[in-house]
């Protein structure tokens, strides 16, 4: 089987700002990592490989520094990394992102199965693997929670829903995008560090893969943020002093106002 992994270095979440002038994410002097859903799309590839065989591929976007990402994932048990890095990416939204992968996913050759995390954490839009998917003209199952079965033909798996799981079988080719209850990571291996420190990624610029100028980055973007600021401040806020008793008394007297 082949697997192909997207995974996103992202900044830290105890790290984040913005910049006021592009109002996108500051990346520059920020400490970076694996987007934590990205750690469980990788850990599942890994197990599918164990399991039939076959070979996992890791696949991201980002700057020259984002190549520590596949660095990790290569210690964690993937064969092969590869790097889409081009200065005419950079500001690309869900639809830009979507179609930049696809075209790099189509340099890299077949597969069987393409592994996402639910959402980054920096945007929290969960589109991206819907929209590779819709890319690259496969079906898709978003936010998967346990796989039932798999073999060389399909997989049976629970798809996380508000008041319970769908049970969903997909054959393939296929994509799929995960929560975090789908497993636990692994630790890397002392072997696999080794490995991760002498292996060679695969460098794609925008013209290895073919991408059309006006698809890409900022420029290719249909949706740009306009303005970011913070929410106003809300007035009339109440401190409630006294025992536990005194302060439900003044909550109830307080909330008498609205009946």
């Amino acid at each position: 089987m082949k697997i192909i992994v997207c995974v996103k270095q992202v900044p830290d979440t105890k790290d984040v700002r913005l910049d006021p002038e592009t109002n996108t994410l500051a990346r520059e002097g920020v400490q970076s990592i694996m987007n934590p859903y990205d750690q469980h799309a990788l850990e599942e590839a890994v197990r599918l490989k164990e399991q039939l065989g076959g070979e996992v591929t890791v696949l991201s976007m980002g700057p020259p520094q984002a190549v520590e990402v596949l660095r990790q994932a290569i210690s964690c048990g993937a064969d092969h990394g590869v790097l889409v890095s081009d200065r005419s990416f950079a500001g690309a939204d869900t639809w830009a992102t979507s179609y930049t992968l696809a075209k790099a996913i189509h340099k890299i050759g077949g597969f069987d199965l393409i592994l996402c995390g639910k959402q980054a954490i920096d945007g929290d839009t969960a589109q991206v693997g819907p929209g590779l998917a819709m890319q690259l003209e496969i079906p898709f199952v978003t936010c998967v929670q346990k796989v039932r079965e798999a073999n060389d033909h399909e997989l049976v798996m629970e798809r996380m829903m508000d008041d319970g799981y769908d049970v969903v079988a997909v054959s393939y080719p296929a994509l799929l995008t995960v929560v975090k209850d789908l497993n636990v990571p692994r630790i890397p291996s002392l072997k696999g560090k080794m490995k991760a420190k002498k292996i060679e990624f695969t460098v794609l610029s925008a013209a290895d893969i073919g991408a059309d100028s006006a698809c890409i980055g900022l420029a290719g973007s249909p949706t740009q943020v306009v303005n970011v600021f913070p929410p106003p401040p809300r007035a009339g806020r109440a401190i409630l002093n006294g025992t536990i008793d005194e302060q439900i008394e003044q909550l109830v007297e307080k909330l008498a106002v609205y009946l």
